[in-house]
């Protein structure tokens, strides 16, 4: 082993020591991760078989009936995990208790992930202003950022927005949740012929991502795909 190797590896070791902090789900020492081991292996891992399009767990990885159905805006959806305990734990820590450390994790998760097509542009789900203000910071703005590091891109952030600050969708049932997102975005840039990953943290029913997905497509996207945490099921 160089002088070079054996430095690094005690810098690694003095790193995480000085760096250590407790897990964010069971309060073990993680040794400056976020997560540790025992909990990043409890994550409820979404599987491969999901259909394509929506990401719901399909036999084969078919596209689903509802999406051969009524295609939704958008082209294609992947998702990591379930969206369910302890998973939703840490979402909702992110979201509502300011625990943007969480962030960095996820989106070194979605930057793991294959990436198919090299998409022309990196779009986070955008909040309303009153809701940003309220929360201040946009949560998938947060967990795209190691993603649109690791691609060399830069986010798309002010040229679609969020026009108006609906109800919140969980406070909603499933059918409702389309007509309260409708025309609930804006974008104010050409996308003609361009490809469009989409971020998000939780994909439930999909109306929030279809509805702006339908908006990107007004404005001349060729193909728009959404990257999401994790995906709620139906059951």
């Amino acid at each position: 082993m160089s002088i070079v190797e054996r430095f690094a590896g005690r810098a690694k070791n003095l790193a995480a020591v000085v760096l250590a902090q407790d897990c964010l789900l069971c309060a073990a020492s993680s040794g400056g991760e976020v997560l540790c081991q025992a909990c990043r292996i409890d994550l409820p891992l979404l599987g491969s078989e999901c259909c394509p399009v929506c990401a719901l767990p399909t036999p084969g990885a078919n596209i689903c009936g509802a999406c051969l159905k009524q295609p939704p805006h958008f082209d294609a959806t992947q998702a990591i995990y379930r969206y369910e305990f302890p998973l939703d734990r840490l979402i909702q820590s992110l979201k509502y208790s300011r625990r943007l450390t969480s962030a960095e994790f996820f989106g070194t998760a979605l930057a793991r992930m294959p990436l198919p097509q090299r998409p022309d542009m990196i779009l986070p789900v955008p909040l309303s202003a009153e809701r940003l203000a309220q929360r201040g910071f946009n949560q998938a703005v947060e967990i795209a950022r190691p993603l649109a590091h690791a691609l060399g891109m830069p986010l798309c952030i002010d040229q679609v927005r969020r026009n108006r600050d609906t109800p919140p969708q969980t406070l909603l049932a499933w059918k409702e949740r389309k007509k309260n997102i409708r025309h609930a975005f804006d974008c104010s840039i050409d996308l003609s012929g361009k490809t469009v990953l989409v971020i998000d943290d939780v994909m439930t029913t999909g109306a929030t991502l279809d509805e702006l997905a339908r908006t990107l497509k007004a404005r001349g996207a060729a193909r728009v795909e959404n990257r999401v945490l994790a995906r709620a099921l139906k059951d």
